[in-house]
């Protein structure tokens, strides 16, 4: 059959056949028609292994538009759109007029009946067994079933013979198992006594043609397969030609008589069918060869016309060099000397402006936060009423506090200069070293408290002196403090001790911080230098101001970083080294530590939930490492908004927990940049909405740039107005509510639109999954939030912040839309449109419907 389909396909160009094998598995055939149905094959043939379990599948591709031929054997009922095959009832029949034909005395039949359930071996059977009830000596006295095969009825055939009366004839439905007979008679060598009838007639080595022909069986049916009019057919079928519905082949016996002459036949043709295959692929190989050297040839065309083009532009850039040639070789000598000349000047020039540049602008930065908390709190003073008189004594703190902090910045700029010009004296003063330490370290006790620092001061006697400047010193010994405190994070430690030796003095600074790289111990003292792993602002100054002033005590000063890092100052005893300086045994008003301790303790606590705010207000996360600005912007938000607050360390951690509305950003933070914070909450499914502000003292154009393409929305530098950044908030809320309307009322629009890339997606994956799962009525919000990898709360917020929504309220209004799309354009009754939207009850719809659109279902469907 598949070789007879495949020679008539060849003569076809325009048909594609496509042949699967089910090696007589039921349910992979089904499987394999299924696989024809997905892919929407133009025709569909089958010939079923068996009626019943075939005809639903073939009903589905019917159902599906797909014409389908049934071939060889029949399908329960009659939807299908051909039937080929011979008409099995006959074939049965032939066979008993074959045996009836040729026994004149009483014998005794076997039938030895295909696959049960298969159409061919009922209808053979019945057909068989009409004809032989009509004659009185002829009896069917046994039936074997088999399943086609030949190995499926020896074993009973041969036990059947041994405790029976031998019969005169066997009829098996096919000629394997007819074949498989024969041999169970041969052993019982009872070949010459019984006579075998088998059904196919196939022609090859065991077919049945040759089985008669070498008088192996008494004769065959001749049972044609029908491929080649299966293709003609398909044929028709495409071409939208009218066909018959049954087409029954013709079938004949062939006996000794006979079987010559049909032997000949099948020869023939099958020398003609090989020699149109093989004409055939002699024609595929001329076309193939026809096509490769036609493009081979368009291909040398090209080529040739390329390569043509590409000589007469080479021939036009040669002469045109040659004129250049003479002139540039002139200068070129007198071009590298300068060229190198300016390469050692540029790259001098370029290593000293980009020390100074990073120094102006590190410095800049720390001259903008503190001017602007203090034009951030003259703006709140002059808003306030006078009866705040607590928050202004608060606020005007700030401004004290912040004020000293620029003049810190600006003596320590004088100093730097001083240094440079070389015109520092010291004035030192015996000094107890323990009291005046202690005094400086007091100072960062309420810091240490806030980030829960582990701060210890150890020493052994507080009666050890040092000659010292009081003033240089404080700065040295409050610079170190300062920078353990600032790379140090929460719950870390901070420790300072003093040790004693004979001759010296050794003071060591310990923090448990970010630490610094082993080949920058040395380079970390130049000027306008920091740490390669350092991402805060500074100057680049401090720490090269700090040795200078330790060399001018005679001292030393090194580093050492493992699991943080640690600073030796080493102070030489007696003032033997510094007898060229003024020695005063007091020296008043140098004590500084007490005016810094008046207005560096200034640390706010947190401040706690409003309780007159709104229930439904926005919540906003601010992301900054200055404790004094962040409590500001705190305490400025908190009367209209959720206000939640990150140093920096967990800024990305904290923006996952709340989902906050709006987010507040810092650039310069102590772990992840702004950028970088910008960038990951932007790519993540779940903050991709949030509206960020770049709230930030880099103005640059760079920084802006870098900032935008990160993701921010806004971008306010500092120091800022208080009402612009309010009403910038205001803006991104608006302009968010905006793109929700949008959402909601263009949910089926927004597929070409080319902003909001993260949401669109996010709404497309969730409403591909809701539709998915609409007929079930078990799914719920965990399984939506399990499949978009996010958890519930997370899914919940995200809807809600674009849509406006709950989830289970989002998916109940695609429900109904869909229920009210069917009730308009389907035939479906309300209860089934109930169960096919996922309602569990079609009362529970009604009310559901009447209450989202003002009409029941019902009222709607006779509308």
């Amino acid at each position: 059959m598949n070789k007879s389909m495949q020679l008539e396909a060849s003569l076809h160009p325009e048909i594609v056949l496509e042949i699967k094998d089910a090696e007589n598995s039921v349910a992979q055939q089904v499987k394999q028609i299924e696989g024809f149905i997905k892919d929407d094959v133009d025709v569909l043939i089958v010939s079923p292994i068996q009626s019943n379990p075939i005809t639903t599948v073939i009903e589905k591709a019917m159902d599906a538009g797909i014409p389908t031929i049934v071939i060889d054997r029949k399908i329960d009922g009659s939807n299908f759109t051909a039937y080929i095959g011979a008409n099995n009832v006959e074939v049965g029949r032939n066979a008993a007029k074959y045996i009836i034909s040729h026994s004149g005395e009483p014998a005794e039949i076997i039938e030895i009946t295909g696959q049960e359930g298969s159409s061919p071996a009922h209808e053979r059977s019945e057909g068989f067994r009409r004809a032989i009830n009509q004659i009185p000596n002829l009896t069917i006295s046994h039936i074997i079933k088999g399943d086609w095969e030949k190995a499926s009825i020896k074993e009973e055939l041969s036990k059947l013979l041994d405790s029976t009366e031998i019969p005169k004839y066997i009829f098996a439905h096919n000629d394997r198992m007819a074949l498989g007979a024969w041999e169970v008679v041969k052993e019982k060598s009872l070949e010459s006594d019984i006579h075998i009838i088998g059904v196919d007639g196939l022609f090859g080595p065991n077919g049945g043609i040759q089985l008669v022909k070498d008088r192996i069986l008494e004769a065959t049916v001749l049972y044609p397969t029908g491929g080649m009019e299966a293709i003609k057919l398909a044929e028709d079928l495409i071409n939208q030609q009218s066909i018959e519905k049954n087409n029954i082949l013709k079938t004949i016996i062939i006996d000794s008589v006979n079987v010559g002459i049909m032997k000949n036949q099948f020869d023939k043709m099958n020398q003609q069918q090989n020699d149109i295959e093989h004409q055939q692929e002699v024609i595929d190989k001329q076309i193939n060869t026809y096509n490769s050297q036609s493009k081979l040839i368009q291909l040398m065309i090209f080529l040739l016309v390329l390569l043509l083009i590409l000589s007469i532009w080479s021939i036009y850039l040669v002469v045109k060099l040659r004129k250049h040639k003479r002139n540039l070789e002139s200068s070129n000598t007198e071009i590298l000397a300068q060229r190198n000349k300016i390469e050692e000047f540029a790259e001098k020039l370029k290593i000293s402006n980009e020390s100074k540049i990073n120094f102006f602008t590190a410095l800049s930065h720390e001259f903008k936060t503190p001017l602007t908390l203090i034009t951030s709190s003259i703006e709140s003073i002059s808003e306030r009423p006078s009866k705040e008189s607590q928050e202004i004594s608060y606020e005007t703190n700030l401004i004290i506090n912040n004020s000293r902090r620029l003049l810190r910045l600006i003596n320590e700029l004088l100093d730097f200069r001083k240094i440079e010009n070389g015109s520092f004296d010291l004035r030192v003063t015996k000094t107890k070293i323990v009291p005046f330490l202690k005094n400086i370290v007091d100072n960062f006790k309420s810091e240490a408290l806030k980030k829960s620092i582990d701060l210890k001061f150890s020493y052994k006697s507080e009666d050890l002196e040092l000659y010292l400047d009081r003033e240089m010193m404080d700065k040295v010994f409050f610079n170190i403090l300062s920078n353990a405190f600032k790379f140090t994070p929460k719950n870390g430690k901070v420790h300072i001790t003093i040790e004693e030796e004979e001759e010296k003095v050794e003071i060591l600074f310990k923090d448990s911080g970010i630490g610094i790289p082993k080949e920058e111990f040395q380079s970390i003292f130049d000027p306008y230098m920091q740490a390669s792993n350092n991402t805060r602002p500074s100057s680049g100054i401090g720490l090269y101001i700090t040795r200078q002033f330790v060399e001018l005590h005679k001292g030393n000063i090194s580093v050492s970083s493992n699991q943080g890092a640690e600073f030796k100052i080493s102070l030489l005893k007696g003032d033997v080294h510094l007898k060229k300086y003024v020695i005063s045994e007091v020296q008043k008003g140098m004590d500084t530590s007490s005016e810094r301790n008046r207005v560096e303790n200034l640390i706010p606590e947190e401040i706690g939930a409003n309780k007159n705010l709104r229930e439904n207000a926005e919540s906003v996360l601010i992301i900054e490492d200055n404790l004094e600005l962040s409590f500001l912007l705190q305490k400025k938000l908190s009367s209209e908004y959720k206000v939640y607050v990150s140093d920096g360390v967990d800024g990305v951690e904290k923006a996952l927990e709340v989902i906050p509305d709006v987010m507040i950003c810092d650039i310069n933070l102590p772990d992840k940049d702004g950028f970088q914070i910008c960038r990951e909450l932007k790519s993540d499914l779940r903050t991709s909405h949030i509206p960020t502000i770049i709230l930030t003292a880099l103005s640059d154009k760079e920084s802006r740039l870098k900032a935008l393409k990160a993701g921010a929305d806004i971008y306010i530098t500092k120091p800022f107005n208080n009402q612009i950044l309010m009403e910038s908030i205001k803006s991104a809320l608006f302009n968010r509510e905006k793109l929700r309307y949008y959402y909601t009322n263009r949910i089926d629009k927004v597929n070409g639109e080319n902003f909001a890339g993260a949401e669109q997606f996010f709404l497309k994956e969730l409403n591909a999954l809701i539709d998915a799962n609409l007929k079930n009525s078990s799914f719920t919000v965990e399984d939506l939030a399990f499949s978009l990898e996010i958890s519930r709360v997370q899914l919940y917020r995200k809807v809600k912040a674009l849509l406006g929504m709950s989830v289970n309220e989002y998916i109940n209004s695609l429900r109904l839309k869909k229920a009210k799309n069917l009730l308009q354009n389907s035939k479906l009754n309300i209860s089934e449109i109930a169960y096919e939207v996922g309602y569990s009850s079609p009362g529970y719809f009604s009310t559901s419907f009447k209450k989202e659109y003002g009409i029941s279902p019902k009222e709607l469907k006779t509308s």
